[in-house]
């Protein structure tokens, strides 16, 4: 029996569209070795624009790929607005 674990990111700025698949990578490599686990993803640092919603539906879609789970934490209330804009709310659950 596999344990869950959490695994912690903090997502800051500056953070660019070409920044996203090398944190793609990053995170999908520790979620790899905590399949059924959660990914907590602090966003308190993070600009309230597309890129951060582009970052954590890729993360998602990581996490998903992995058995896991994306919970993202201290999300400025912007943000919550700008992933239900997208249409995300979800798909990004806020923890």
């Amino acid at each position: 029996m596999t344990q869950s674990r959490t695994i912690h990111a903090q997502i800051r700025c500056p953070l660019e569209r070409r920044d996203l698949p090398g944190l793609y990578v990053r995170i999908c490599a520790q979620l790899a070795a905590t399949r059924g686990g959660t990914l907590v993803c602090d966003v308190a640092g993070v600009a309230v624009d597309a890129v951060a919603v582009e970052a954590l539906a890729r993360l998602q879609l990581g996490a998903r790929r992995n058995g896991c789970r994306v919970l993202i934490a201290n999300a400025p209330a912007e943000l919550d607005e700008l992933i239900q804009l997208f249409g995300l709310e979800e798909v990004l659950m806020a923890a």
